[in-house]
């Protein structure tokens, strides 16, 4: 099946299923008993009873969520070469830092945003950047050499260059803690409104339908449908056709039934205080941006089945959303910020990375950054691929964050490295970090030296961390108000613990309807966290004090392999 497919039948999944398991579990047995921590230690390349469960029911398994379609244009391995249009050395770069070539960089990249698209280089050499780097139009990608030949050393922060930057929720806190790039891949409208609203401190919603939520229009109304459809029957389809992206919208109810659904609907959702969470409530209506794949009469074929539930109660519809970026990448490059001590907890001032907002179908491959307060974002980012990324120097507060209804990403070969030198007294260093009803995230093949797996509380759900060494020193964060840590259908598979910390990590006692499957002996430390929800939470831990021994080794790959 090709990339743009509109999705597997249930026999390509079961044939792909059956090859799966027998290539990767020789002498395993699929079906095998769930274990827990005192069942004798298993031999490599077991099958656990989960793996059987998904395949037969891989589109609404109650415990593990399918996100073989995460990540740019459903998940294709090749990202696209676009013509190279311009070398940002014939704007005024200079490759020997002596000079800011910011301005010349970002002419660079409106010729080719004006030209429709294409490559912009950036040769070998290090580049001083004094302000941030801005890719705003759709199908423009910018490349350097390599991580190891172009750098480009930024020397202000986004506090300097734009503004201080407050929380919508009030508070002495820098929203710079969480959002921004000194690389900022954000519709050019989008960052406009954005920006000018910062300065007015005006502090905006960072979403796809504006600063207040409220600039979008209504394509169509949703007939109900179920968790895992891959269609849907709509009013009226005029305005739809293959190839647009939507947002499909759900919204809330005065009992909360939304809310209760993304945490499993089981009997601790239901006794769960939502009202005085209001932050946690701020981030609905739910928005899930999403391609059509077909149209026929009112059946409409989506690129991805249906992550929740559609129900009347929730008042479903396809609605615009501000102009997204696509199509948009930056490449084989390093960004590294002039090295200042890590701030104040909460109170950065904007030295990050590599940001993607309102952006679908974008990409990075092959950047590092270096010495920042926050290395890569997804902010209202969905189906975006971040492949062979590294954040190094001294330690940042959010290496990895995802956040602000980001849905459908996927952050593979990913490294965290230590720290160069000690975090200060009063910072703390977070690891992958996800919140804010962020859904269908994957983060796979990680070698992470230093943090956690970060929910941020804002109660993410059906997000999945593979294939992964983490040495698990850091802490997670979160308001009270921003609610649970976990929704349902989260899931570690295949986790090695360097350490031996619990931390965020083992998470069947606290993740409700979740998978916790081949992780090593971990044991709990200072942060213990109290489970969200009361009465059992129906979730599974499998192959609990192995070492690499679960197959399929990667739940992401596997889950690709199902679609063939």
């Amino acid at each position: 099946m090709s990339d743009r497919g509109v999705g597997p039948t249930r026999r390509a999944l079961l044939a792909g299923a059956t090859a799966v398991a027998a290539g990767a579990a020789a002498g395993g047995t699929a079906g095998a008993a769930t274990r827990t921590p005192s069942d004798a230690p298993r031999r490599a390349g077991e099958v656990p009873a989960l793996w059987g469960e998904f395949t037969r029911t891989p589109f609404a398994h109650p415990q593990i969520p399918y996100v073989g379609r995460a990540g740019r244009r459903a998940g294709a391995a090749r990202f696209p070469r676009p013509p190279v249009v311009t070398d940002v050395r014939a704007h005024g770069a200079t490759a020997d830092g002596s000079a800011d070539s910011a301005p010349a960089i970002n002419r660079a990249i409106a010729a080719a945003g004006r030209a429709g698209g294409g490559t912009v280089l950036i040769p070998p050499g290090t580049y001083r950047v004094d302000g941030l780097i801005r890719i705003g139009h759709s199908d423009v990608v910018l490349r350097g050499a390599g991580s190891d030949r172009t750098k480009l050393y930024a020397t202000r922060d986004l506090t300097e260059l734009i503004g201080p930057y407050g929380s919508r929720y009030g508070g002495d806190k820098s929203s710079w803690s969480w959002a921004g790039g000194l690389v900022w891949l954000c519709p050019a409208d989008r960052f406009a409104s954005l920006t000018a609203a910062i300065r007015a401190k005006d502090w905006p919603f960072e979403g796809w339908t504006g600063n207040r939520r409220d600039e979008w229009r209504t394509l169509t109304t949703v007939e109900p449908a179920a968790r895992g459809s891959w269609s849907v029957r709509v009013a009226d389809p005029s305005r739809l056709r293959p190839g647009r992206l939507v947002l499909l919208r759900l919204a809330d109810d005065t009992g909360h039934t939304l809310l209760r659904h993304m945490a499993g609907d089981g009997p601790g959702a239901r006794a769960y205080v939502w009202d005085d969470k209001t932050k946690l409530t701020s981030y609905v209506p739910y928005e899930w941006p999403v391609r059509v794949a077909r149209v026929r009469g009112r059946t409409v074929t989506l690129e991805r089945p249906l992550p929740l539930d559609v129900r009347p109660e929730w008042d479903p519809r396809l609605t615009t959303h501000a102009e997204a970026l696509t199509g948009s990448g930056v490449e084989g490059l390093t960004l590294e910020a002039v090295e200042t001590p890590q701030a104040p907890h909460l109170l950065d001032r904007g030295l990050n990375g590599v940001t993607f907002q309102c952006a679908y179908d974008c990409w990075a491959d092959d950047v590092v950054v270096r010495h920042v307060d926050n290395g890569f974002g997804l902010v209202a980012a969905s189906a975006c691929t971040l492949r062979d990324t590294r954040v190094e120097g001294r330690g940042a507060h959010h290496p990895y964050f995802c956040r602000e209804g980001s849905h459908d990403n996927l952050v593979d070969g990913f490294t965290i490295a230590a720290p160069t030198v000690p975090a200060p007294a009063g910072t703390q260093l977070h690891g992958i970090n996800v919140e804010g009803l962020s859904s269908y995230n994957v983060w796979s093949r990680g070698d992470m030296r230093m943090g956690t797996f970060d929910s941020h509380r804002g109660m993410p759900f059906a997000n999945v961390r593979t294939d992964i060494t983490v040495t698990n020193d850091g802490r997670h964060g979160g308001d009270a108000s921003a609610g649970p840590l976990f929704g349902a259908r989260f899931t570690h598979w295949n986790i090695r613990v360097t350490n031996g910390r619990a931390g965020l990590v083992r998470i069947d006692g606290l993740a409700p309807s979740s998978a916790t499957v081949g992780i090593n002996e971990v044991t709990e430390f200072d942060q213990i966290d109290v489970p969200d929800f009361t009465g059992p939470l129906d979730s599974r831990l499998e192959l609990y004090g192995t070492t690499d021994a679960v197959r399929p080794r990667n739940l992401y790959d596997a889950q690709r392999e199902l679609r063939r």
